[in-house]
């Protein structure tokens, strides 16, 4: 580095400098520490890794999408996420987020590919559109694919943000007339990690650039290419109705009584027992809400081909694993009640051991600035 080159910062000089507190530093490690589903112990690593670690470079593409996923991300429920991590620091290019426009944003685009070819982040919004030679979608007289073999030739790894760039979305749904291809079935020399969602929730998004931040390599991906932090489990696991599903209390149409006493809504289309994403447990806007607690079914955004998956407003008829699902319109009141029982005494088994996790979660934390001094 020449002497009138200026030294990159830090994560946590990034941070310390755009007025945050020390305190409020340990306090994001911890955040994301818990959304990964870390112990305590590694908020540690990642507290170092954001102190001593230089910004890693990301450029954002944006093809065909609605941009609901940049939406999602700047509305994450802690101010260094939306401040930091992304926006005021490694954020080399977004057609979204930057403030230049035209031949300025081309020019600082390929300033960061030349600079660290090989370093850098490609994050992807969006499906690319291979029909008619890709006229459906050209940005600075390129088209999508042209950008988009460009962008990832030096990528050191590719995201593919929201359900456009991991699967097609809507504009890949039948009889897809631009020929609307995710990312990975373009791109296949390169890792590439795929954040499924129409949206994906904002502190997901985060989590996965924290992760490749913190211990230098992409999270575990379960067989679709997902990171199993957050999506290894169903959102029927951790949706507070499920207790209805057990006992066969199922809403029948929108505006019924069983509606309006919230039961399950497995039986209008909620496609949430073969959905897998953190919905329930994570939520969107400041952890307020997410679709079934607005009292919506699933859609099933998270998973492939979603559009073309059956009517959304239709049950599916068979779910593996379960057999309720099959003969949901036969459950007696007795075997309803002996499940209610049961899923009662489990709910009050799993908050006794939730307060003792907590009481340990607090104890231990006493000793996370230790750790990190």
């Amino acid at each position: 580095m020449s002497t009138t080159e200026k030294k990159q910062d830090t994560y946590y000089e990034s941070i310390i400098k755009n007025g945050f507190s020390r305190r409020d530093f340990i306090k994001f490690t911890a955040f994301m520490a818990a959304y990964l589903g870390y112990e305590t112990s590694a908020v540690a690593q990642i507290a170092t890794a954001l102190k001593t670690t230089p910004r890693l470079p990301i450029i954002w593409e944006h093809y065909q999408e609605c941009t609901c996923c940049s939406e999602s991300f700047i509305r994450t429920n802690h101010p260094i996420v939306a401040d930091i991590i992304l926006d005021k620091v490694s954020l080399d290019y977004t057609l979204t987020l930057m403030a230049a426009s035209g031949h300025q944003a081309e020019a600082a685009k390929k300033a960061t590919m030349d600079k660290y070819k090989g370093e850098y982040i490609l994050a992807v919004e969006g499906s690319v559109p291979m029909g008619e030679d890709g006229i459906y979608c050209c940005i600075a007289g390129k088209t999508a694919l042209q950008q988009l073999q460009e962008a990832a030739a030096g990528a050191k790894a590719i995201i593919a943000w929201g359900s456009c760039a991991s699967s097609g979305c809507v504009q890949s749904a039948k009889p897809n007339p631009t020929g609307a291809t995710p990312i990975h079935k373009i791109i296949t020399d390169k890792p590439i990690i795929r954040v499924p969602g129409c949206p994906p929730i904002g502190e997901v998004m985060a989590g996965v650039i924290v992760h490749v931040i913190a211990f230098g390599k992409l999270p575990e991906l379960d067989r679709q290419g997902r990171p199993k932090a957050f999506y290894a489990k169903r959102v029927h696991d951790s949706c507070y109705r499920r207790p209805y599903f057990d006992a066969g209390l199922f809403v029948e149409e929108f505006d019924d009584e069983s509606a309006k006493k919230g039961h399950c809504l497995y039986k209008v289309g909620c496609k949430g027992p073969v959905t897998y994403n953190s919905c329930g447990s994570i939520k969107w806007n400041n952890g307020v809400s997410y679709p079934i607690q607005s009292g919506h079914g699933c859609f099933g955004c998270s998973e492939d081909n979603f559009w073309d998956n059956g009517p959304i407003y239709e049950r599916l008829t068979n779910v593996p694993g379960f057999g309720i699902e099959a003969n949901a319109d036969k459950v007696g009141m007795v075997a309803a009640g002996v499940v209610a029982g049961a899923a009662a005494g489990h709910a009050i088994a799993s908050t006794m051991s939730k307060r003792k996790e907590h009481k340990g979660r607090v104890d231990s934390g006493k000793d996370i600035e230790k750790q990190v001094d």
